[in-house]
Order: structure tokens, then C-alpha cells, then sequence
């Protein structure tokens, strides 16, 4: 079992750093991947390794999608390989973990119609633009959809994408 982390400069530090540690805890793989290969760096000046870049990703190689926020949703969201693998982990019900801004990729992707979910505030607009059942909430499940708002949540977003991998 491994792990897939999608970002880019400008990811939300927590978001990114509390969801790898954990997985890596759990002695589960973790790939990040970005645009570019090398280091991607945090808001709040946190750096981490891109070792793949998107073209590189093989969804079936991974069994669980973490879109952390930050700005870095804003620029993935016109990448069409993410769209692409966001797609796909979908379409083999494999659980997507997005949270704050993470949930944006989902919404340029088309796959939050009737689902429910929550992110950060500001994206709480297009989140019910796109068609999703918006929920101020801590954390929401749907199915294997899991969709937090903020840093604070984090706990909450880890333990559902954890019972998701059976953890």
C-alpha cells in the first residue's frame, strides 16, 4: 500500500506534513508529487521533496490521494495530468483525502456534483457552484471522498483517511 501527496510551492505546511508523517508512521510509502521535480516549499517556509512529477504518476500504483490546500490547489487545478489522476482514483473508488483549498482540484476535475463535502471557507461558494452538498463540518465523508476545512481539522481528516485504508 502507498500513499500519493499532490502539490505545489505555496501548500499549506500542515496540510502537507501532518497527512505524510502519519502514513509514514503507519509505515505506509509516501510519494509527493509536483509540476517539477525538487523542492516544493510551504506558506510558511516548510520545504519537501518532490521526487515525482505528475507525468510520472501511476494511480494504480497508489492507494490513496491527499490534495492538501494552501495556494498550490489554485495553480494543480489547471494541470490536466492532476485532473487526470484525480479522475482515476475516483473511477476505482480508492479514497481522495482533500482538504482547506485541496478540494478545488476536485471541483476543475467535475467529480463533486452531489457529493458531500466541506473545505475552507472561501472555496465554500464554488464548492456548491460545482454542485456538491456543502457541509460545515470538521471533516465529511462520502463514500471515499474525505474533505476537511482547515489546519485545525487535520486530526479529524487523518483518522478518516486512516479507517479508509483499514488503519
Amino acid at each position: 500500500m502507498k500513499a500519493l501527496i499532490i502539490s505545489a510551492d505555496n501548500f499549506e505546511d500542515t496540510e502537507l506534513l501532518v497527512p505524510y508523517y502519519r502514513l509514514k508512521e503507519a509505515n505506509i510509502p509516501v510519494a509527493v508529487a509536483s509540476i517539477s521535480r525538487g523542492v516544493i516549499k510551504g506558506k510558511h517556509g516548510y520545504e519537501v521533496a518532490a521526487y515525482k512529477i505528475l507525468d510520472e504518476v501511476n494511480p494504480d500504483d497508489y492507494a490513496i490521494l491527499i490534495l492538501p490546500g494552501g495556494e498550490a490547489p489554485a495553480l494543480l487545478r489547471k494541470e490536466p495530468k492532476v485532473l487526470e489522476i484525480s479522475r482515476s482514483f475516483f473511477s476505482h473508488n480508492k479514497p481522495v483525502a482533500a482538504i482547506c483549498h485541496g478540494p478545488q482540484i476536485l471541483i476543475s476535475a467535475q467529480l463533486l456534483k452531489g457529493r458531500r463535502a466541506t473545505c475552507y471557507n472561501l472555496v465554500a461558494d464554488e464548492l456548491k457552484e460545482a454542485g456538491a452538498l456543502y457541509e460545515d463540518q470538521e471533516v465529511v465523508v462520502d463514500g471515499n471522498l474525505i474533505t476537511s476545512r482547515q489546519p485545525g481539522d487535520l486530526p479529524a481528516f487523518m483518522r478518516e483517511a486512516m479507517k479508509q485504508l483499514g488503519l
